[in-house]
Parts: C-alpha cells; sequence; structure tokens
C-alpha cells in the first residue's frame, strides 16, 4: 500500500478533531472529586450499617460453639471475626503450615474453646495493672494513662528552694557543687546559710559581727557535726576555713557550761586546741579571740619560746578556752600547772604535722590527761591534711564512731593556684630567675621557700642588696624574732619573706601573691602546703618551683599535681623527663 501524501495526512487529522482531549476547568476538577468522596462515604457507611446490623442480630442469637453457628454471609464480618476470634472458614482449602518449634509459640491464657468476647473476660483496666507496680497506686495517672507525677527535670534547683522543700537529692546535688565528701552514717545536712543553721544566738551575733558572710565548704558540713555534737575528722586543703568550723561548735560547747567561778577555774578549761607550731597556735588564738571577746569567754595561749610563769599566770584568773603546743602542754601537766578535769571539747588541728615533728609520745600523755571518750564525755575534732598510719592509729583509739568531711582532694593544691615549674641550671641561673621574677609586676607579699636556716639568711642578704625589703623566718629565731617577721609583712613594711618550712603551715598572710619555691622542699607533700600559701579564700595566686636533675625523685608526683590542676599545664622538659613517667620505687 503506497504511503500517504500529505493532502491525505491533513484531512484525516481534520476528521479526527472530535477526539481529542478536552481541557477541564478547575471547577469541574473539584465537583468531580466531591461526588467521588461523596460516593465513598456512603459506600462505607453502609457497609459499617450492615455490620452492626449483622453483629446485633448474632449478639440476640447468643454465644454458641463455632461447630454450630451458620457460617457469616459477609465476607468483611468474616474476616474481622476471624481477626478477633480466631475463628475461619473450615471450607475452604487449608494451607499447609511451616513445622515450628512449639516452645516458641505464643500460648493464650485461655482454651482454645473459650469464647473470649465474653465481657467478663475482658482485660483489667490500665489503673488495676498499675496498682502495686514501682509504687504507682492509678491514682498518679490520668484517666488516659499519663503519669501526673511531675519530672525532677522540671524541679527548681536548690538554691531557689526553702529549707523546708530540700529533698535528698537537692542535698546531694548540694554536696558535689561544694565537692564535699562525707560519710560516717546518717549526718547531719550541711549548712546553706548561717541564719538556716542551729547555732546559738549569740555565736551567730558574733559570726556576724565579724562579717562572715557565707560559710566555706569544709564549715558547711563540719559546724553540724560538730553542734551534734559527734567526733569528726576532718580532711580539707590548706587556707579552707578550718579554724572557723572548730572554734564555732566550741563555742557553742563553752556556752552550755556553767560559767567559771573560784570554785571551778582550778579545774581547768571546758575547750582545748592543739596546734604543731607557735605561728599556727597564735594565729587560731587570734580568730578565736574574736569570737570569744564578744561572749565573754577567756582564752590563753601556750606556745613554747614564752615565759612559761608568765603563762601560768594568765591561768590563775581560769580560762575557758586554751590553745597550746603539744610539747609545752605536756610541761604545763607535768609541773601541775594546769589540769584538764573538765575539759571536754578537744581539737587537733594537723595532726599529721605533729606526728612529723615527734609529738606522738606528747600526744598520748596529754589525751591520756583528758576525760574519757567512752559515753560521750569527750568531744574530738581531728584536722589533718593526710591520713597516715600513724594519724589513722590515734583516730581509731581516741575517736568514737567519727564523721569524716573531706573537701575536695586530699593532699591536692587549691585549684586556684597556678603552678609553674622551671628548670634551672646552677646556682647563677637561680638568683637570676629569682629577681626576674620578683620583679615581673606581682604585689607584695611575696614568699620565697629554702630548705635551710642558712640558705634563708643567704637569699634574704642577697634580696636585700638587690633594693627589697625582706624579712627572714626560720626555727633558729627567737619567738619574739619570729613574730616581728611576720607582723612586719601583715603591716606592708616589707615586701617578701624568705624562710624554710616553718612558714609553710599556720602562717595566714592575706593576699599573698607569688611563692617561689628557691629549693624544691625534700618532702613532697611540704610543696602542697607551701604553694598553699597564695590563692587563699577564693583569689588566684602563682607558684613557681625551680628544679633540677637533683630533685627527681618527685618529679612523678610533680607531674600529676601539675596535670591535675585546672589552671596550670605540665612543661614539656618536665612532661619528656624520665623520671616523671613513673614513680621513684627509693
Amino acid at each position: 500500500m503506497p504511503p500517504l501524501s500529505v493532502q491525505e495526512l491533513l484531512a484525516k487529522q481534520s476528521q479526527g478533531g472530535e477526539n481529542r482531549p478536552r481541557f477541564v476547568s478547575k471547577k469541574e476538577r473539584e465537583a468531580h472529586r466531591a461526588a467521588e468522596q461523596e460516593a465513598t462515604s456512603r459506600a462505607e457507611a453502609d457497609r459499617i450499617a450492615r455490620l452492626k446490623r449483622a453483629r446485633a442480630a448474632w449478639e440476640q442469637a447468643g454465644p454458641s460453639s463455632e461447630a454450630s453457628a451458620p457460617p457469616p454471609s459477609d465476607p468483611e464480618l468474616s474476616r474481622i471475626k476471624q481477626q478477633y476470634l480466631g475463628t475461619r472458614d473450615d471450607r475452604g482449602p487449608r494451607r499447609p503450615k511451616r513445622a515450628r518449634d512449639a516452645s516458641k509459640k505464643f500460648h493464650f491464657e485461655w482454651d482454645a474453646d473459650d469464647d473470649t468476647s465474653d465481657p467478663s473476660l475482658a482485660p483489667a483496666p490500665a489503673a488495676a495493672l498499675l496498682q502495686g507496680r514501682a509504687g504507682l497506686d492509678g491514682s498518679e495517672r490520668t484517666s488516659s494513662g499519663r503519669s501526673t507525677m511531675k519530672s525532677t527535670l522540671d524541679e527548681k534547683p536548690w538554691s531557689e528552694k526553702s529549707l523546708g522543700e530540700m529533698k535528698a537529692r537537692d542535698w546531694r546535688i548540694f554536696r558535689e557543687d561544694f565537692q564535699i565528701q562525707a560519710r560516717g552514717g546518717d549526718l547531719p545536712n550541711p549548712l546553706r546559710s548561717w541564719r538556716e543553721s542551729t547555732i546559738p544566738a549569740p555565736v551567730l551575733e558574733a559570726i556576724e559581727a565579724m562579717g562572715y558572710r557565707e560559710p566555706t565548704p569544709i564549715q558547711r558540713q563540719a559546724i553540724p557535726i560538730g553542734l551534734e555534737p559527734r567526733d569528726l575528722i576532718g580532711i580539707a586543703e590548706t587556707g579552707s576555713g578550718k579554724t572557723a568550723s572548730f572554734v564555732v561548735p566550741m563555742l557553742a560547747h563553752v556556752q552550755r557550761q556553767p560559767r567559771l567561778t573560784e570554785d571551778t577555774q582550778h579545774l581547768g578549761p571546758y575547750a582545748l586546741i592543739l596546734a604543731p607550731t607557735r605561728e599556727l597556735a597564735q594565729q587560731i588564738e587570734t580568730e578565736t579571740r574574736k569570737f570569744a571577746a564578744r561572749l565573754g569567754f577567756r582564752v590563753v595561749s601556750l606556745v613554747g619560746g614564752r615565759d612559761l610563769n608568765e603563762q601560768a599566770f594568765y591561768l590563775n584568773d581560769g580560762a575557758e578556752i586554751v590553745i597550746a603546743t603539744p610539747g609545752r602542754l605536756q610541761d604545763c601537766l607535768e609541773r601541775h600547772i594546769l589540769v584538764l578535769g573538765q575539759c571536754h571539747f578537744l581539737v587537733m588541728d594537723e595532726a599529721d604535722r605533729m606526728v612529723d615533728m615527734n609529738y606522738e609520745e606528747a600526744l598520748h600523755y596529754i589525751l591520756a590527761s583528758l576525760p574519757s571518750a567512752e559515753g560521750g564525755g569527750r568531744i574530738t575534732m581531728l584536722y589533718s591534711a593526710t591520713m597516715p598510719p600513724t594519724v589513722e592509729s590515734i583516730a581509731r583509739t581516741y575517736l568514737r564512731r567519727p564523721a569524716t568531711v573531706i573537701i575536695g582532694q586530699a593532699g591536692q593544691a587549691v585549684g586556684t593556684v597556678e603552678q609553674r615549674v622551671e628548670f634551672v641550671d646552677d646556682e647563677a641561673h637561680r638568683q637570676r630567675r629569682l629577681l626576674e621574677l620578683l620583679d615581673s609586676g606581682f604585689g607584695a607579699p611575696m614568699i620565697v621557700f629554702v630548705n635551710q636556716k642558712a640558705n634563708a639568711d643567704l637569699v634574704g642578704r642577697d634580696l636585700r642588696r638587690a633594693g627589697w625589703h625582706v624579712a627572714v623566718l626560720h626555727s633558729g629565731l627567737s619567738q619574739p624574732q619570729r613574730e616581728a617577721a611576720i607582723a612586719s609583712l601583715r603591716e606592708g613594711r616589707n615586701e617578701v619573706l624568705c624562710c624554710t618550712d616553718i612558714g609553710a603551715r599556720g602562717i595566714d598572710l592575706p593576699d599573698v601573691s607569688l611563692v617561689v619555691n628557691y629549693q624544691f622542699p625534700t618532702q613532697f607533700p611540704s610543696y602542697i602546703h607551701r604553694i598553699g600559701r597564695t590563692g587563699r579564700a577564693g583569689k588566684q595566686g602563682c607558684a613557681v618551683s625551680f628544679v633540677n636533675d637533683d630533685d627527681a625523685e618527685h618529679f612523678y608526683e610533680l607531674r600529676l599535681a601539675l596535670s591535675k590542676s585546672p589552671v596550670s599545664t605540665v612543661p614539656a622538659e618536665l612532661a619528656q623527663h624520665p623520671a616523671a613517667l613513673q614513680r621513684s620505687t627509693s
């Protein structure tokens, strides 16, 4: 057949124009869609009505066994009944079942012949199932099953709650916020503020008059324990406010006692505080007098380096509180200048230091002279930076069911002290770097530590030649000379204190900006106490240590101390030193 010509093709297209697709308007499309939806809705409504009628007829006929029931006429009803009632049409062919392990099949609680459409067999409502589960009783849920218990995420923080709203969870978070670790059984809650405490009103007024705004972490937990009263072991970083943590409960104890009279003052004090050094004892005396003077109590200190007859004279008038070093107190007891017959409150501050200074024998003698701790006869508060075996033995022997309070990390430097380590080649390099540090802009007072008394005198002399106002402190000086040296820095007459480890504890110089370990200490715990002279009471401080290979035995602990500090970095020379990579076994 020959192909069509152009004219024939055009004629054929014109003839089929009536069959072309016609454009449907939007209005027509919407009308068509609405008609389809209406038809679908009518069909669904008819189906539901038909099912309801069939269901009603079946319920009127009453329940019957599956064998006698007539087959449902509606295929949809048959499918629903098969799904919910477990029925099937026996007239059709059966599908072969796959063999399955019977132990893996789910077994219902009813038999195959039971009619589970019986309302009495319906499952219990959700509220009934909740009863007895995890402490819920249904009243804690709405009708829809939603829990009405308030989420802990929606609770206010402890700082926005009143004391009565505090829960166990809030107290746990409170202790974590202040780095308080406490153990020893049922302990009282820590202080949130002074006004919320059970401190007697006169003592509380003295605290406010002295300007104590907020308790420190050790004060928050130790004071409530001491007020119970109960024995305590306190381990806190230096500069943490330990003095007030035992002075406040001690004053509360003394206030409960009758006033001393001529008939009772010879029986001794009501409270005793032991300190390892004269400087620490005098510092405690100064703080205690601030409280005691407002309450009308008398305080006497017994320390070496002072005239014993003068101290005995002050004791003749009686004193509610005695502060002493172990050696001088033992001397007074042996000479019968003092007795401790009514002393029922004992504080041992820096007990580890007292043991290091060979006061262990004196401690046992003093503790044997006190009333027994059995039956609550004495309250003992022991404070220590570390817990060596000797101190643990004293605590086990003389403390009764003590509570233990640890603030921060025991034996670790304060987080506000920037620790720097510098390697020096020789003595000339050491001297040059010391002068450069002192001239680098740090404010007075500053402390330079050495290891020997002779070195303290030599370094102090060199610094004076360089134009610095220097005070020297070591054990070779008399007590008046020591007190004058410390007073010169507090009064601003001197800028630098050059001292041995005697200045590492018990000296509270405010606002020390720089500590220089001109010679690294022979015992690493002394390093912690030395640098603790700065960065006190939350202020920032800096500690610089000069080291060389002679100090290699301490490099491992030094590297750990710097790595734990949030404001310090480990210098590369120390981090890569072989002695810093593993603990010394010597």
